[in-house]
């Protein structure tokens, strides 16, 4: 209890030292309300944070979070019953306002889409023909560990398909190579979320540049989103440090901490579980596992996958052409008649382009050959497979909640004026190095405790860009901070033992739960040190990330070698105990 008051009171004064926001486009109205609340327009930020503490629910703590805001814009003398009313009548318009907007419904869409598209390609075996066939080259607990690695950055779609196709198909594969269930479950988690949140198209994708967007429009800023996205991705140094760790540990057979007695234990011993061991069923995964009696081929997910991102490629240069060529900058619109196929043109193409609805034209686009693959192999009949596909858009539509709530959220804090008074009081309170670093361990604080990276990720992006502007308005310091939300998001999600990825890693791997935890948190406290010491702060403190990057690898790769002690090897055809 003493534990969770201090990380409360902890989380309370860095969200009172970061929710400084700029004025949005409609000054007036912010400098008005700020001048009426003061103080109390923090209240929706923290009140859904503080919920998500207590509660674990995101979405109800979004939910009051926004309700708390609309109460307060519709309070009126001690009228607080009038206030309540009004104020869940006025949350009803802000959700309704976020889903016609056409951007916000193009991202909700491409999420839905995208996860009807996994399930196809999960019934029609693709991922389990992919899977299997990397696995036959496994030969040693080396290349046991690198392929796991390698699969898992295959499925880099969607971290719930990475947990629950990697583990069980590379399960007998490390049993074999005594490899401890704690190390495969380890990495089928750090490659889980950490690729699917860097990859350029995945069901994560969609959700992010939501986000990015909305903080943008915050600060009265109306950008490609999807490029801003782009740009975060070599700041994301938890993500890109994690799958090189897991590298670096398989390259030298190095572990230390906890994981370091479970491999010992796996290797010397034959037990790949340790003897309190409670494995997790692996059979809530038959959702994803391939129809009985199919043939299985690598290419039921080499083309719908191959057909996505080309069509998202073809895509995004075909609407920013477009957009270019409706618009009114002749220097474009001659760039374009003169060298449409230019690498300038083509970046200026993508720049202008609509991430929203490309990447749902490209899911549905995708999802529509997927179905006619199927029913020529009849895998499926055409209503068969359209049930899959709407079945698969079922575990994305707590997604497009999260969004809608966060999307909302965002909106009250404009308009309730936090700018004014935040930045009379707390102007130049931060000091700009540290800033990144902050919002890394906030977004790892709020993570871990809730288990979800995404309703952090709501939470924190529309008062982190607001915030990076105001205390510099470069457009590289307020990409860096977006980026450290995201990625610190993902650490905490990594870590903590309630997150539904560290279940699944853990059900796909049939390991104990707490023991996955337990080697897994030490792993990650140490890459998330590095990020800290090795990234954010020394590109806060203006070192470019191309030379930041490749250090904090560097450090990496020393921390594995210098603290990592050797698995000893030994025969590995022997017969293997669980």
């Amino acid at each position: 209890m003493t534990k969770r008051i201090i990380t409360l009171l902890t989380a309370l004064l860095i969200v009172f030292s970061f929710s400084t926001m700029v004025l949005a486009a409609d000054t007036s109205a912010a400098e008005i309300n700020a001048g009426k609340f003061g103080i109390w327009t923090l209240i929706p930020p923290i009140v859904a944070i503080l919920l998500a503490f207590l509660t674990k629910n995101v979405v109800m703590s979004l939910f009051v979070g926004v309700l708390s805001g609309t109460f307060l814009l519709q309070l009126t003398g001690n009228n607080i019953l009038g206030a309540l009313f009004n104020g869940f009548l006025m949350l009803m318009d802000k959700v309704l306002s976020s889903l016609a907007d056409p951007w916000n419904a193009g991202i909700i869409l491409q999420c839905l889409a995208i996860g009807g598209l996994i399930a196809l390609i999960s019934k029609m075996g693709g991922a389990k023909a992919i899977a299997e066939s990397l696995a036959k080259k496994a030969k040693s607990p080396k290349s046991a560990q690198l392929i796991t690695w390698f699969l898992g950055i295959c499925v880099f779609f969607d971290d719930y398909a990475n947990s629950l196709i990697v583990g069980p198909i590379m399960r007998p594969v490390t049993d074999k190579m005594r490899i401890s269930r704690e190390k495969l479950a380890f990495i089928v988690d750090a490659t889980a979320a950490p690729i699917a949140g860097i990859a350029l198209i995945s069901t994560w994708v969609g959700y992010e540049i939501g986000l990015i967007k909305e903080g943008y429009s915050v600060i009265g800023q109306d950008v490609n989103a999807y490029n801003i996205f782009i740009e975060t991705i070599p700041f994301r140094f938890y993500n890109i440090l994690m799958l090189t760790f897991i590298v670096f540990t398989a390259l030298l057979l190095k572990e230390f901490g906890p994981m370091l007695k479970a491999e010992r234990r796996a290797r010397q011993t034959g037990k790949l579980l340790s003897d309190t061991a409670k494995p997790m069923a692996s059979s809530e995964a038959t959702g994803l596992e391939p129809k009985e009696g199919i043939k299985l081929s690598v290419w039921n997910a080499i083309i719908p996958i191959g057909t996505l991102m080309l069509t998202a490629l073809l895509g995004f240069y075909y609407n920013g052409y477009n957009s270019i060529m409706g618009g009114e900058d002749t220097t474009l619109i001659k760039l374009l008649t003169d060298a449409p196929m230019s690498f300038n043109a083509i970046r200026e193409a993508f720049g202008a382009s609509d991430a929203s609805i490309v990447l749902f034209q490209a899911a549905l686009f995708s999802s529509i050959v997927t179905l006619i693959i199927g029913m020529k192999q009849k895998i499926f009949n055409l209503a068969d497979g359209i049930d899959t596909w709407v079945q698969g858009t079922k575990s994305l539509v707590i997604t497009g909640v999260i969004l809608l709530l966060a999307w909302s959220l965002s909106s009250v804090i404009k308009e309730l004026g936090t700018a004014m008074f935040l930045v009379k009081i707390l102007s130049n309170t931060i000091p700009k190095f540290l800033l990144p670093t902050l919002i890394f361990i906030l977004g790892a604080i709020i993570s871990f405790s809730t288990g979800t990276s995404f309703g952090t990720m709501g939470i924190l992006m529309p008062l982190t860009i607001p915030l990076a502007f105001a205390i510099s308005p470069e457009n590289g310091y307020v990409i860096m901070s977006a980026g450290a939300v995201l990625t610190g998001a993902i650490f905490g999600d990594h870590c903590s033992p309630i997150s539904d990825t560290t279940i699944l890693s853990s059900m796909g791997a049939a390991c104990d739960h707490i023991d996955h935890t337990k080697t897994q948190i030490y792993y990650a406290l140490v890459v998330a040190a590095i990020t800290i010491i090795f990234g954010y702060i020394p590109v806060g403190l203006g070192l470019p990330v191309i030379v930041v990057l490749p250090l904090a690898i560097i450090a990496v790769f020393a921390v594995v070698y210098a603290f990592g002690k050797k698995v000893d090897a030994i025969d590995c055809s022997s017969t293997t105990e669980v």
